[in-house]
Parts: C-alpha cells; structure tokens; sequence
C-alpha cells in the first residue's frame, strides 16, 4: 500500500511538473524594455521604437499559427515603429503534435503593423526545413528577409546575416553591404556567436537562439544555451568593449513543449541618440 501511494504521489508530481513547463511555455510574454544610444544618430532625429522578437518555432502543442497572431496582435499593441525578427521561425521538435506548413507558419506575419516595415533572417530550424520555401514565403507577407544583406530603414542600416549555425552567414558580405549606407548601423542574427566576427564600428547586435536556456533550474542554472561561448551571449542585454548585444528568450520552444524559469519574451529596444 506504502509503495502504491508513493508511485501514485510520483506520478501526481509528475503531471504537475509537465503542467507548470507547459503553462510557462504558453503563458503571454513579457515584455521588456531598455534604450540603446547609437553613434552618428542624425541631428533631430527622434528616437525609435524597435521591437525583437525571435524563435517562434511555431508547431503544435504549444505554437499554432494561432498563438502566434495572439502575440502579433500584442506587438501591435506596442505602437512599435520597426519589428525585427531573429529566427527559427518552425519547429520540427520530435514531440511536436503538428508541424505546420511554411506557408501557415508564416501567415500571421501579414498583420504585423510598424511604419518602418518588418525585417527578418533565418535560423537553423528554417534551413534544416526548406531555405528555397522560406525565401518565397516570407516576402509574400510583406516581411523584408535579410540574406547576408542590408537595407536603410528610417535613419538605420540594418545588416541581416544568415544564420550561422547551418553555414549560411556572410559576415564580411553583410558589413560590406552596411558600411555602402550611412548612419546608426545594427546587425540582425539568428544567433549571437556571430558577435565576435563583427568589427568595432558595429554597436549593437540583435539576437535570438539561446532561449535564455529555455530550462533553468534552481541550484544548477540553464541546462543549455546552444551556444559555443556558453553564458557570455546566454541572454539579455550584454556590454561587451563597447557593443550592446540583445538576446532574447524566444517565444517557442525547443525539443520539449516545457519552459521552466525562463518565460517567453520579446524585447522593446529604443534606439536614439
């Protein structure tokens, strides 16, 4: 009888912890704030409202195309005047209930509204899915994608560099094509390991893939970061010889469907003089 409560009471906190990773994985995200100064901000230019957001990994349990109209309809709450979006748009995680299309998995896209326009890149998850039909589908919404390219948004250059993790980044291609632009420059990637590629001149560099861990324990921390510099790029706002780094949580999940102290975010970054 003693045993048959014990596995009984295993299994109740079994459920429960699913449960409480599920929730955290599905919960809204927050929403965090902070303001980056940038170099040569033209005279009277007013400050802009950008918004990061990254590792949608939309599939299902926990990331149906609709959810991720829900958060879209939040960003547009935020008045932003740029949204950019780092990455890992699908999941094919192996405990996946549904893998959506590219074409579904894009289409809430269309009702992202900033004046300045919505940039994307890619990320591992998309080329190990179809770089060819991301590369249709993304611009069929409206979104401009970044390939190792730059574009002049407002008083911005912004670099896209592809991602880094498949062997598609041309860092040098991407800071060729900045430097031919003027004014406050920022680097969009899938994964912030590109950082120590960049040259000084690049003040700030916006990035997903790390999850912030996506699992952290208490006592052990993060179980990963799938980076290669371990905690140095982990998550958040990170100064480093001069360079403001943003990281953010993502909004999906990777592998399992569970969060654990580590809640879905997107980032509203100010850029200004």
């Amino acid at each position: 009888m003693k045993l048959r409560l014990a596995l009984i009471l295993l299994v109740l906190i079994g459920i429960g912890l699913i449960a409480s990773g599920y929730w955290q994985a599905t919960r809204d995200p927050i929403i965090r704030s902070t303001y980056v100064s940038l170099p040569e901000w033209p005279a009277g230019q007013t400050p802009i409202r950008a918004v990061l957001m990254s590792d949608l990994h939309v599939a299902g349990p926990d990331m149906p195309p609709e959810r991720l109209a829900r958060i879209i309809g939040q960003v547009n709450a935020l008045s932003p005047d740029i949204v950019l979006i780092a990455g890992d748009l699908v999941s094919d995680k192996p405990f996946a209930t549904r893998h959506y299309a590219v074409e579904a998995a894009v289409a809430p896209f269309r009702g992202l509204r900033a004046p300045l326009g919505v940039i994307a890149v890619l990320g591992n998850h998309d080329h190990a899915r179809d770089t060819a039909a991301f590369r249709r589908a993304i611009p069929a919404t409206g979104v401009t994608l970044l390939t190792n390219q730059a574009v002049r948004r407002g008083p911005l250059t912004i670099g896209g560099i592809d991602d880094e993790i498949t062997r598609n980044a041309d860092v040098a291609k991407t800071i060729r094509a900045m430097d031919a632009s003027p004014g406050p420059r920022l680097v969009l990637s899938h994964s912030p390991d590109v950082v120590p590629l960049l040259p000084a001149h690049i003040p700030l560099v916006l990035a997903g893939h790390t999850h912030c861990g996506q699992i952290r324990l208490p006592l052990i921390g993060r179980i990963s970061t799938a980076s290669r510099y371990g905690e140095r790029y982990a998550c958040g706002r990170i100064e480093e010889a001069g360079r403001t780094i943003m990281v953010t949580a993502g909004l999906g999940t990777s592998v399992v469907p569970l969060r654990y102290g580590v809640p879905p975010d997107l980032w509203i970054v100010t850029l200004g003089p």
